[in-house]
C-alpha cells in the first residue's frame, strides 16, 4: 500500500511521533492532516511538549492542511540542551523545518513560541506565509520579565492544591474559567498511547531565564513583519499581560486582534470553538 492510499489523519490523539536529525540534535515532531502544500508549522509555550496542544484547536486546522508540531531542542523527545536565547531557539526552529525540506510554511504559536517565531520571522522573513501569534507579546514588551515571578507563584499555588500549573497561568480563577480549566486539562490527556517524556526542572528554568531576557532585551523591528498576522488573547492574561497583544497589533501593520472577554492567558483554549474556525479560515491555504 503506498503512502499515498494511507488514510489521513487529523486527530492529534492518533497523530504518528517522528524524528528527524539535523545539527547533531534529534528532533520529535508530529505530523496529521493531508499532505502536500505548504505545511503550518506549531510552536510551543513555556515548558511544553508535544503533548501540550489542545486537539479542539490542532484537529480543526488539521482537516484541510498539513500540520507539524514539534519538541524544542532538550525538550521532551528531542535531543541536546535547551537553548539559553529565544533567538537560539529561532534558529533550532530555522533547522528543523529545513531538515524537513520545507520551503514556506505558515507558523501557528502560543505563548513563548510566539516569541520564537517573531524572531524566526524577523530573521527569515521569506521563510513564512501566515503568522498566528496567541497569548504573547514582543521582544522588549513592558512587564515581559514578570512572566518568571507569575510562573513560580502559580506553580506553587497549584502544587499546593495538586492541580495542573496551567490551570492557574491559563486561566481565570472563577466557576467559568475553572471548569474551562479543567475541560482543558481533559483534553491535553486524549492521547493515551506514545505519550512525550515531559519537560526537566532544569530545562524549564533555562527557558523560563530566556524568556526574560526576551523581556528586557531592546524591541526587534517588527515592521519587518509584513505577512498577514492574527494576533489573538484573552482580556485578562496574567502571563503575557493582554496588553501586549495591542502592542504586537499596532507594530505589525495590517495585523488582527481578536481578544477575548472573561479568559486569560489560554484565552483561544477556553473559547475554542469560536477561535478553531476563525484559525481555519486566517490560514485557508
Amino acid at each position: 500500500m503506498s503512502s499515498h492510499d494511507e488514510p489521513v489523519i487529523t486527530s492529534y490523539a492518533q497523530a504518528p511521533a517522528r524524528t528527524v536529525t539535523a545539527g547533531g540534535v534529534t528532533y520529535a515532531y508530529r505530523e496529521l492532516g493531508p499532505k502536500g502544500g505548504i505545511p503550518v508549522v506549531f510552536f510551543v509555550h513555556l515548558a511544553a511538549t508535544l503533548d501540550n496542544w489542545d486537539p479542539r484547536i490542532v484537529d480543526p486546522i488539521a482537516q484541510g492542511r498539513h500540520v507539524i508540531t514539534f519538541d524544542q531542542r532538550g525538550v521532551g523527545a528531542s535531543t541536546g540542551s535547551v537553548p539559553k536565547t529565544i533567538e537560539e531557539a529561532a534558529d533550532d526552529a530555522y533547522t528543523f523545518i529545513k531538515a524537513l525540506g520545507h520551503e514556506t510554511i505558515d507558523i501557528f504559536s502560543f505563548s513563548m513560541g510566539g516569541m520564537i517565531a517573531q524572531d524566526l520571522v524577523v530573521k527569515h522573513p521569506e521563510l513564512v506565509r501566515r503568522l498566528v501569534l496567541t497569548g504573547t507579546g514582543p521582544r522588549g514588551g513592558k512587564d515581559m520579565d514578570k512572566v518568571v515571578r507569575t510562573t513560580y507563584y502559580d506553580v506553587l499555588r497549584a502544587t499546593l492544591t495538586r492541580s495542573d500549573p496551567k490551570e492557574f497561568l491559563f486561566f481565570n480563577r472563577d466557576a467559568t474559567g475553572k471548569r474551562a480549566a479543567r475541560a482543558f486539562v481533559q483534553r491535553l490527556g486524549e492521547r493515551t498511547v506514545d505519550r512525550d517524556a515531559k519537560i526537566s526542572t532544569r530545562a524549564f528554568q533555562t527557558q523560563l531565564s530566556a524568556i526574560k531576557k526576551f523581556g528586557r532585551s531592546a524591541p526587534s523591528d517588527l515592521s519587518v513583519i509584513t505577512q498577514p498576522t492574527l494576533i489573538a488573547n484573552g482580556d485578562n492574561d496574567r502571563m503575557v499581560p493582554s496588553v501586549l497583544s495591542e502592542d504586537l497589533h499596532r507594530r505589525i501593520a495590517g495585523s488582527e486582534l481578536i481578544i477575548y472577554p472573561g479568559s486569560g492567558h489560554g484565552g483561544i483554549f477556553q473559547h475554542h470553538e469560536e477561535f478553531a474556525p476563525v484559525a481555519v479560515r486566517f490560514l485557508a491555504p
